[in-house]
């Protein structure tokens, strides 16, 4: 498992984000807090407080190609 901080403030960034991780078949979720969301969920992912840096845990070792996707919402 690879974890990596996020910040989507702007609706486009979720809904780019959720874009990206929907063509992965392992499993990826977000934490904020005590709440953890699917990440390929746009409605999980607005039920967050996207106004704080997120907590993106990607559960595969293979995942680099996705790390470098995800570098445009690093925090």
């Amino acid at each position: 498992m690879k974890s990596v901080q996020v910040s989507l403030e702007k609706s486009s960034s979720v809904k780019e984000f959720v874009n990206i991780t929907q063509s992965y078949d392992f499993e990826i979720v977000i934490k904020s807090g005590y709440y953890v969301v699917d990440a390929k969920s746009i409605l999980g992912l607005f039920s967050l407080d996207t106004t704080k840096p997120l907590t993106v845990e990607i559960h595969s070792d293979n995942c680099d190609d996705l790390l470098e996707k995800l570098k445009k919402f690093a925090v």
